[in-house]
Protein backbone atom coordinates (compact mmCIF):
# COMPACT_ATOMS: atom_id res chain seq x y z
CA UNK A 1 0.00 0.00 0.00
CA UNK A 2 1.12 3.54 -0.87
CA UNK A 3 2.86 5.63 1.98
CA UNK A 4 0.78 9.20 1.32
CA UNK A 5 1.76 10.50 4.49
CA UNK A 6 4.18 13.31 3.02
CA UNK A 7 1.29 14.40 0.71
CA UNK A 8 -0.63 15.19 3.90
CA UNK A 9 -0.07 18.51 4.69
CA UNK A 10 1.58 19.62 8.11
CA UNK A 11 -0.82 21.72 10.71
CA UNK A 12 2.63 24.26 10.99
CA UNK A 13 1.90 24.50 7.54
CA UNK A 14 -1.64 25.09 7.30
CA UNK A 15 -1.70 27.65 10.54
CA UNK A 16 0.22 31.44 9.59
CA UNK A 17 0.45 31.46 13.46
CA UNK A 18 3.43 28.86 13.28
CA UNK A 19 4.62 30.41 9.40
CA UNK A 20 6.82 32.83 11.88
CA UNK A 21 10.65 32.02 12.48
CA UNK A 22 10.41 28.44 14.42
CA UNK A 23 13.63 28.87 17.01
CA UNK A 24 12.10 32.50 18.00
CA UNK A 25 8.81 31.14 18.56
CA UNK A 26 10.53 28.85 20.97
CA UNK A 27 13.02 31.28 22.58
CA UNK A 28 9.98 33.67 23.45
CA UNK A 29 7.59 31.51 25.71
CA UNK A 30 11.40 30.31 27.45
CA UNK A 31 11.84 33.58 28.42
CA UNK A 32 8.47 34.17 29.79
CA UNK A 33 8.80 31.44 32.01
CA UNK A 34 12.52 32.71 33.20
CA UNK A 35 10.54 35.53 33.82
CA UNK A 36 7.92 34.48 35.81
CA UNK A 37 10.28 32.26 37.94
CA UNK A 38 12.77 34.73 38.64
CA UNK A 39 9.88 38.15 39.78
CA UNK A 40 8.19 35.01 41.67
CA UNK A 41 11.02 34.57 44.15
CA UNK A 42 11.62 38.49 44.24
CA UNK A 43 8.41 39.49 45.47
CA UNK A 44 8.79 39.38 48.92
CA UNK A 45 11.86 41.94 48.64
CA UNK A 46 9.08 43.93 46.32
CA UNK A 47 6.30 43.84 48.91
CA UNK A 48 8.53 44.85 51.57
CA UNK A 49 9.79 48.02 49.56
CA UNK A 50 6.56 48.72 48.33
CA UNK A 51 5.68 49.17 52.21
CA UNK A 52 3.66 45.87 52.44
CA UNK A 53 2.40 45.85 49.76
CA UNK A 54 0.70 41.87 49.28
CA UNK A 55 3.63 39.63 47.23
CA UNK A 56 0.79 38.06 45.70
CA UNK A 57 -0.73 40.99 44.33
CA UNK A 58 2.64 42.09 42.51
CA UNK A 59 3.50 38.48 41.33
CA UNK A 60 -0.57 38.52 39.90
CA UNK A 61 0.58 42.17 38.20
CA UNK A 62 3.13 40.80 36.51
CA UNK A 63 1.57 37.87 35.00
CA UNK A 64 -0.88 40.40 34.01
CA UNK A 65 1.59 42.25 32.19
CA UNK A 66 3.03 39.05 30.78
CA UNK A 67 -0.80 37.95 28.86
CA UNK A 68 -0.84 41.63 28.01
CA UNK A 69 2.88 41.30 26.27
CA UNK A 70 1.87 37.75 24.95
CA UNK A 71 -1.52 39.52 23.28
CA UNK A 72 0.74 42.62 21.78
CA UNK A 73 3.34 40.36 20.00
CA UNK A 74 0.36 38.06 18.47
CA UNK A 75 -1.39 41.65 17.26
CA UNK A 76 2.85 42.55 15.46
CA UNK A 77 2.76 39.18 14.27
CA UNK A 78 0.03 39.83 12.19
CA UNK A 79 0.85 43.40 10.85
CA UNK A 80 2.07 43.52 7.37
CA UNK A 81 5.26 44.91 6.35
CA UNK A 82 3.70 47.58 3.86
CA UNK A 83 1.23 48.67 6.94
CA UNK A 84 4.14 49.18 9.02
CA UNK A 85 6.16 51.04 6.12
CA UNK A 86 3.39 53.53 5.76
CA UNK A 87 2.48 54.44 9.36
CA UNK A 88 6.19 54.54 10.48
CA UNK A 89 6.19 58.76 10.05
CA UNK A 90 2.97 58.54 12.44
CA UNK A 91 3.68 55.99 14.66
CA UNK A 92 7.43 58.09 15.03
CA UNK A 93 5.65 61.35 15.53
CA UNK A 94 3.14 60.06 18.38
CA UNK A 95 5.69 58.59 20.08
CA UNK A 96 7.98 61.53 19.92
CA UNK A 97 5.60 64.18 21.47
CA UNK A 98 4.35 61.27 23.74
CA UNK A 99 7.84 61.14 25.42
CA UNK A 100 8.22 65.19 25.11
CA UNK A 101 5.38 65.71 27.31
CA UNK A 102 6.41 63.59 30.16
CA UNK A 103 8.49 66.15 31.33
CA UNK A 104 5.35 68.65 31.25
CA UNK A 105 2.70 65.70 32.65
CA UNK A 106 5.10 63.20 33.82
CA UNK A 107 6.12 61.49 37.57
CA UNK A 108 9.25 62.19 39.22
CA UNK A 109 11.06 59.24 39.71
CA UNK A 110 14.92 59.81 41.18
CA UNK A 111 14.45 63.59 39.93
CA UNK A 112 13.90 62.55 36.34
CA UNK A 113 10.51 62.90 34.65
CA UNK A 114 10.24 59.38 33.18
CA UNK A 115 6.76 58.17 33.43
CA UNK A 116 2.98 58.60 33.09
CA UNK A 117 0.59 57.69 35.74
CA UNK A 118 -2.33 56.17 34.19
CA UNK A 119 -3.49 54.19 36.71
CA UNK A 120 -0.63 51.79 35.77
CA UNK A 121 2.58 53.57 34.90
CA UNK A 122 3.93 53.68 31.46
CA UNK A 123 7.15 54.83 30.24
CA UNK A 124 6.75 56.36 26.86
CA UNK A 125 11.13 56.23 26.03
CA UNK A 126 10.79 52.32 25.82
CA UNK A 127 7.90 53.52 23.21
CA UNK A 128 10.07 55.64 21.19
CA UNK A 129 12.85 53.12 20.96
CA UNK A 130 10.54 50.84 18.99
CA UNK A 131 9.22 53.40 16.77
CA UNK A 132 13.04 55.31 16.14
CA UNK A 133 13.96 51.82 14.60
CA UNK A 134 10.83 51.61 12.49
CA UNK A 135 11.36 54.75 11.29
CA UNK A 136 14.91 54.98 10.40
CA UNK A 137 14.33 51.65 8.72
CA UNK A 138 11.75 53.18 6.73
CA UNK A 139 14.28 56.24 5.91
CA UNK A 140 17.60 53.95 4.93
CA UNK A 141 15.18 51.24 2.73
CA UNK A 142 14.11 55.37 0.67
CA UNK A 143 17.82 55.97 0.77
CA UNK A 144 18.86 52.85 -0.35
CA UNK A 145 19.76 53.66 -4.06
CA UNK A 146 21.91 57.05 -2.99
CA UNK A 147 23.35 56.34 -0.01
CA UNK A 148 26.27 54.54 -0.57
CA UNK A 149 27.71 58.35 -2.14
CA UNK A 150 25.59 60.65 -0.28
CA UNK A 151 26.86 63.11 1.75
CA UNK A 152 25.15 63.28 5.26
CA UNK A 153 26.17 66.63 7.03
CA UNK A 154 26.70 69.68 5.08
CA UNK A 155 30.17 71.61 5.02
CA UNK A 156 30.80 73.37 8.33
CA UNK A 157 33.26 75.73 6.32
CA UNK A 158 31.27 79.13 5.96
CA UNK A 159 32.98 79.61 2.78
CA UNK A 160 31.48 77.30 1.16
CA UNK A 161 27.78 78.29 2.18
CA UNK A 162 28.58 81.61 -0.14
CA UNK A 163 25.92 82.23 -2.82
CA UNK A 164 27.18 80.09 -5.20
CA UNK A 165 27.30 77.44 -2.44
CA UNK A 166 24.40 77.64 -0.49
CA UNK A 167 22.02 75.45 -2.92
CA UNK A 168 24.26 72.53 -2.47
CA UNK A 169 24.35 72.51 1.12
CA UNK A 170 21.10 72.89 2.14
CA UNK A 171 20.09 69.98 -0.36
CA UNK A 172 22.37 68.07 1.34
CA UNK A 173 21.12 69.39 4.85
CA UNK A 174 17.89 68.40 3.50
CA UNK A 175 18.44 65.19 1.97
CA UNK A 176 21.14 64.18 4.36
CA UNK A 177 20.27 65.57 8.02
CA UNK A 178 17.12 66.22 8.15
CA UNK A 179 15.54 63.02 6.01
CA UNK A 180 18.18 60.23 7.31
CA UNK A 181 19.77 61.40 10.44
CA UNK A 182 17.09 63.27 11.97
CA UNK A 183 15.39 60.19 13.49
CA UNK A 184 18.08 59.50 15.21
CA UNK A 185 18.68 62.62 16.91
CA UNK A 186 15.66 63.87 17.72
CA UNK A 187 15.17 60.64 19.80
CA UNK A 188 18.61 61.02 21.63
CA UNK A 189 18.24 64.54 22.32
CA UNK A 190 14.26 63.97 23.80
CA UNK A 191 15.39 60.85 25.92
CA UNK A 192 18.71 62.28 27.38
CA UNK A 193 17.04 64.25 29.59
CA UNK A 194 15.88 61.46 31.84
CA UNK A 195 17.67 58.55 30.22
CA UNK A 196 21.36 58.65 29.31
CA UNK A 197 22.25 55.06 28.98
CA UNK A 198 18.72 54.61 26.85
CA UNK A 199 19.12 58.22 24.97
CA UNK A 200 23.05 55.84 24.35
CA UNK A 201 21.32 52.68 23.32
CA UNK A 202 18.92 54.58 20.73
CA UNK A 203 22.11 56.75 19.38
CA UNK A 204 24.11 53.40 19.17
CA UNK A 205 21.41 51.33 17.51
CA UNK A 206 20.86 53.66 15.14
CA UNK A 207 24.13 54.63 13.91
CA UNK A 208 24.75 50.36 13.38
CA UNK A 209 22.14 50.41 11.37
CA UNK A 210 23.74 53.87 9.33
CA UNK A 211 26.82 51.25 9.07
CA UNK A 212 24.80 48.57 7.56
CA UNK A 213 23.03 50.29 5.49
CA UNK A 214 26.17 51.52 3.53
CA UNK A 215 26.31 54.84 4.59
CA UNK A 216 29.59 56.80 3.61
CA UNK A 217 32.14 56.05 6.42
CA UNK A 218 33.31 59.47 5.82
CA UNK A 219 30.32 60.97 6.69
CA UNK A 220 29.64 58.35 9.78
CA UNK A 221 32.70 59.44 11.04
CA UNK A 222 31.94 63.32 10.87
CA UNK A 223 28.25 62.18 12.09
CA UNK A 224 29.88 60.55 15.49
CA UNK A 225 32.45 63.40 16.08
CA UNK A 226 29.20 66.24 16.24
CA UNK A 227 27.86 64.06 18.10
CA UNK A 228 30.25 63.36 21.08
CA UNK A 229 31.22 67.05 20.79
CA UNK A 230 27.52 68.05 21.32
CA UNK A 231 26.93 65.18 24.23
CA UNK A 232 30.50 66.76 25.60
CA UNK A 233 29.07 70.36 25.58
CA UNK A 234 26.02 69.11 27.25
CA UNK A 235 27.59 67.07 30.13
CA UNK A 236 30.04 70.18 30.71
CA UNK A 237 27.04 72.35 31.59
CA UNK A 238 24.85 69.77 33.37
CA UNK A 239 22.23 68.92 31.05
CA UNK A 240 20.03 66.46 32.46
CA UNK A 241 21.45 64.09 34.67
CA UNK A 242 24.69 64.55 33.84
CA UNK A 243 25.82 64.50 37.56
CA UNK A 244 24.50 60.64 37.80
CA UNK A 245 26.37 59.97 34.67
CA UNK A 246 29.56 61.11 36.16
CA UNK A 247 28.93 59.66 39.43
CA UNK A 248 28.59 56.22 38.09
CA UNK A 249 31.54 56.48 35.61
CA UNK A 250 33.78 57.58 38.58
CA UNK A 251 32.21 54.90 40.29
CA UNK A 252 32.74 52.38 38.13
CA UNK A 253 36.79 53.58 37.49
CA UNK A 254 37.12 53.45 41.08
CA UNK A 255 35.79 49.99 41.29
CA UNK A 256 38.97 48.66 39.05
CA UNK A 257 41.72 51.29 40.02
CA UNK A 258 41.01 51.10 44.22
CA UNK A 259 43.11 48.43 46.12
CA UNK A 260 41.69 45.53 47.70
CA UNK A 261 42.64 46.33 50.79
CA UNK A 262 40.81 49.91 50.52
CA UNK A 263 37.77 48.53 48.48
CA UNK A 264 36.78 46.05 51.91
CA UNK A 265 36.50 49.30 54.26
CA UNK A 266 34.04 50.32 51.98
CA UNK A 267 30.13 49.58 51.75
CA UNK A 268 28.78 47.28 49.40
CA UNK A 269 27.14 48.53 46.36
CA UNK A 270 24.72 46.70 44.49
CA UNK A 271 27.32 45.80 41.84
CA UNK A 272 29.32 44.43 44.46
CA UNK A 273 26.28 42.13 45.59
CA UNK A 274 25.70 41.47 42.27
CA UNK A 275 29.14 39.70 41.60
CA UNK A 276 28.68 38.21 45.26
CA UNK A 277 25.09 36.20 44.34
CA UNK A 278 26.91 35.40 41.16
CA UNK A 279 29.61 33.61 42.78
CA UNK A 280 27.68 31.85 45.70
CA UNK A 281 25.09 30.61 42.82
CA UNK A 282 28.28 28.56 41.41
CA UNK A 283 27.51 25.58 38.70
CA UNK A 284 23.65 25.25 39.74
CA UNK A 285 22.31 27.81 42.26
CA UNK A 286 21.28 27.47 45.37
CA UNK A 287 17.62 26.59 44.68
CA UNK A 288 14.84 28.81 43.40
CA UNK A 289 13.63 30.70 45.66
CA UNK A 290 16.61 30.40 48.12
CA UNK A 291 18.61 33.44 47.27
CA UNK A 292 20.14 35.88 49.77
CA UNK A 293 21.48 38.79 47.61
CA UNK A 294 17.60 39.29 46.42
CA UNK A 295 17.35 41.11 50.31
CA UNK A 296 20.59 43.23 49.44
CA UNK A 297 20.47 44.25 46.11
CA UNK A 298 18.07 47.36 45.77
CA UNK A 299 16.05 45.95 42.47
CA UNK A 300 17.22 42.64 41.94
CA UNK A 301 13.81 41.99 40.11
CA UNK A 302 14.69 44.65 37.37
CA UNK A 303 18.35 46.21 37.19
CA UNK A 304 20.07 43.13 38.30
CA UNK A 305 18.25 39.99 37.72
CA UNK A 306 20.48 38.33 35.65
CA UNK A 307 23.26 37.66 38.65
CA UNK A 308 19.73 37.18 41.02
CA UNK A 309 18.41 34.43 38.02
CA UNK A 310 22.63 32.97 38.44
CA UNK A 311 22.06 33.21 41.91
CA UNK A 312 19.33 30.81 42.11
CA UNK A 313 20.12 28.05 38.97
CA UNK A 314 23.59 28.38 38.25
CA UNK A 315 26.28 29.75 36.23
CA UNK A 316 25.28 26.73 33.55
CA UNK A 317 21.94 27.91 32.79
CA UNK A 318 23.21 31.87 33.00
CA UNK A 319 25.06 30.99 30.14
CA UNK A 320 22.07 29.05 28.60
CA UNK A 321 20.33 32.79 28.91
CA UNK A 322 23.16 34.74 27.11
CA UNK A 323 22.82 32.03 24.59
CA UNK A 324 19.21 32.54 23.98
CA UNK A 325 20.30 36.28 23.47
CA UNK A 326 22.76 35.81 20.98
CA UNK A 327 20.21 33.43 19.09
CA UNK A 328 17.47 35.65 18.59
CA UNK A 329 20.48 38.20 17.38
CA UNK A 330 21.57 35.37 14.96
CA UNK A 331 18.02 34.56 13.29
CA UNK A 332 17.36 38.31 12.68
CA UNK A 333 20.65 38.13 10.71
CA UNK A 334 19.09 35.25 8.94
CA UNK A 335 15.90 37.21 8.39
CA UNK A 336 17.99 39.89 7.18
CA UNK A 337 19.87 38.00 4.62
CA UNK A 338 16.35 36.26 3.55
CA UNK A 339 14.50 39.37 2.87
CA UNK A 340 14.22 40.52 -0.29
CA UNK A 341 12.70 43.97 0.89
CA UNK A 342 15.63 46.08 2.56
CA UNK A 343 12.75 47.61 4.72
CA UNK A 344 11.68 44.35 6.69
CA UNK A 345 15.08 43.35 6.68
CA UNK A 346 16.43 46.43 8.34
CA UNK A 347 13.44 46.44 10.82
CA UNK A 348 13.93 42.96 11.80
CA UNK A 349 17.63 43.50 12.11
CA UNK A 350 17.05 46.92 14.36
CA UNK A 351 14.68 45.69 16.56
CA UNK A 352 16.73 42.39 17.17
CA UNK A 353 20.06 44.66 17.91
CA UNK A 354 18.02 46.78 20.16
CA UNK A 355 16.52 43.63 22.56
CA UNK A 356 20.53 42.05 22.01
CA UNK A 357 22.84 45.25 23.33
CA UNK A 358 20.57 46.08 26.14
CA UNK A 359 20.93 42.45 27.04
CA UNK A 360 24.65 42.29 26.64
CA UNK A 361 24.49 45.83 28.76
CA UNK A 362 22.92 44.19 31.58
CA UNK A 363 24.91 41.43 31.50
CA UNK A 364 28.03 43.85 31.66
CA UNK A 365 26.72 45.70 34.33
CA UNK A 366 25.94 42.71 36.50
CA UNK A 367 29.35 41.81 35.89
CA UNK A 368 30.82 45.07 36.66
CA UNK A 369 32.56 44.97 33.04
CA UNK A 370 30.39 48.46 32.27
CA UNK A 371 29.45 50.91 34.60
CA UNK A 372 25.45 51.02 36.06
CA UNK A 373 22.98 51.76 33.70
CA UNK A 374 19.44 50.60 34.94
CA UNK A 375 18.66 48.63 32.03
CA UNK A 376 16.54 45.98 32.59
CA UNK A 377 17.27 42.67 30.95
CA UNK A 378 14.28 42.41 27.79
CA UNK A 379 11.50 40.14 28.18
CA UNK A 380 12.58 39.13 31.84
CA UNK A 381 12.59 41.65 34.22
CA UNK A 382 9.72 42.88 36.10
CA UNK A 383 8.48 46.53 34.45
CA UNK A 384 5.29 46.77 32.14
CA UNK A 385 6.04 49.21 29.28
CA UNK A 386 9.62 47.19 28.54
CA UNK A 387 8.10 44.07 28.63
CA UNK A 388 5.42 44.65 26.34
CA UNK A 389 7.28 46.67 23.97
CA UNK A 390 9.98 44.09 23.58
CA UNK A 391 7.40 41.95 23.56
CA UNK A 392 6.11 43.97 20.38
CA UNK A 393 9.87 44.31 18.68
CA UNK A 394 9.46 40.01 18.95
CA UNK A 395 5.92 40.47 17.21
CA UNK A 396 7.32 42.01 14.46
CA UNK A 397 10.69 40.57 13.80
CA UNK A 398 8.60 37.11 13.82
CA UNK A 399 6.03 39.12 11.29
CA UNK A 400 8.67 39.98 8.80
CA UNK A 401 9.75 35.97 8.89
CA UNK A 402 6.28 34.85 8.71
CA UNK A 403 6.22 36.97 5.55
CA UNK A 404 9.27 35.87 4.00
CA UNK A 405 8.28 32.01 4.77
CA UNK A 406 4.87 32.75 3.24
CA UNK A 407 7.00 34.91 0.29
CA UNK A 408 4.42 37.83 1.07
CA UNK A 409 7.44 40.20 1.65
CA UNK A 410 7.29 42.35 -1.53
CA UNK A 411 7.89 46.01 -1.52
CA UNK A 412 5.04 48.40 -2.82
CA UNK A 413 5.71 49.03 -6.95
CA UNK A 414 9.08 51.63 -7.15
CA UNK A 415 10.96 50.74 -3.49
CA UNK A 416 13.90 48.96 -3.76
CA UNK A 417 14.16 45.42 -3.20
CA UNK A 418 16.96 43.42 -1.26
CA UNK A 419 18.41 40.02 -3.12
CA UNK A 420 18.91 37.68 -0.19
CA UNK A 421 22.10 36.02 0.06
CA UNK A 422 20.45 32.59 -0.38
CA UNK A 423 20.23 33.20 -3.79
CA UNK A 424 24.05 35.11 -4.80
Amino acid sequence: MEDNRSSVPSILSKVSIFNGDKVLMVIVPILFVISALTVYSSVAKMGYAHMGTETNAIFTKHLIVIFVSVVTLLCCYFMGAKFLYRIAPWAYGACWFFTLGVYFWGANTNDAARWYDFGFSVQPSELLKVATILMLARVLDDAQATIGNQQLIPSLNPWRWDKKGRKSQLSILWEGSVKILLPIVASTAVIIKAHNSTALLVFGIGFVMLFIARAKKMELAKFLLLVIAAGALYFAAGGGRSHTATSRISNFVNSWTTPADTTATRPLSDVDYAMIAIYDGGVVGVGAGHSVMRAKITHPESDYIFSFFVEEYGIVMGMILIILYAWIFARALHIFRSSRWFFGGMLALGLALMITVQALLHFMVSTNLFMETGQNLPLISHGGTSMVCTAAALGLILSISRQINNRTLEPPQGIATMTPKEDE
